[in-house]
């Protein structure tokens, strides 16, 4: 039998322009998050489309998913926040999404909730 937790974590997901995806993982983590996972992709925000010589120009952005327990989701977006200054438009965008079941990470399997 598999043993599942997830009424206890969330995940944050958080999308900037590439170069700050370093700072968003350092973040969580000074924040108490185990640390996050990093996956590449291609904006096309209201001020993010353009070209040059009329080919379009897409900006490359990265996607940082971050599974945090409840009791730091906060704790990690006012960090992430702070760091990145998302609160800045155009800079990024974070939100969060509940889990209903988790499995994979047995060193928190442990921890009292």
């Amino acid at each position: 039998m598999i043993e599942k937790v997830g009424d206890h974590f969330k995940l944050i997901v958080i999308i900037v322009k590439k170069d700050l995806s370093r700072e968003v993982i350092k973040s969580c983590i000074e924040a108490g998050a185990e640390g996050g996972t990093v996956l590449h992709g291609k904006g096309t925000g209201r001020h993010e489309t353009g070209s040059v010589l009329g080919i379009k120009i897409e900006p490359e952005k990265d996607v940082i998913l971050c599974l945090a327990a409840d009791d730091i989701v906060d704790d990690v977006l006012k960090q992430v926040t702070a760091a990145v200054k998302l609160d800045v438009p155009d800079t990024g965008i974070a939100f969060v999404i509940n889990s209903k079941s988790v499995t994979g990470i047995a060193h928190l399997l442990e921890k009292d909730f």
